[in-house]
């Protein structure tokens, strides 16, 4: 398993569409074969500041997921919306170890 933690920060005046855009990048995200969580999350003491958490089975459906429409759109959209470079880190999943019990 992997997980990958990305945070943006966002220009204000794009929060809303920003917002819109991620969301639909979530739902379509979420159906994607491998792909174990993909939350949405908003910083509550900075409403620029988003952190999507992606898990994905392996190496492999966390890279499928990048050659994905909807993710090549949602980072075409986005792109010129965030105040600076988002920043992706990955993880290694200690625990659960049990994939049954990520969905």
């Amino acid at each position: 398993m992997i997980v990958t933690i990305v945070n943006v920060w966002v220009k204000p005046e794009y929060r809303d569409k920003f917002i819109e855009a991620t969301i639909e990048n979530h739902k379509n995200s979420i159906q994607e074969k491998g792909n174990l969580r993909f939350d949405f999350l908003q910083d509550k003491n900075d409403p620029c500041k988003f952190t999507l958490y992606e898990a994905y089975e392996s190496e492999e459906a966390a890279k499928a997921h990048k050659d994905t429409p909807h993710y090549k759109k949602w980072k075409e959209t986005v792109e010129n919306f965030m105040a600076r470079p988002r920043e992706g880190l990955q993880h290694k999943v200690i625990a659960p170890e049990d994939i049954s019990l990520w969905k």
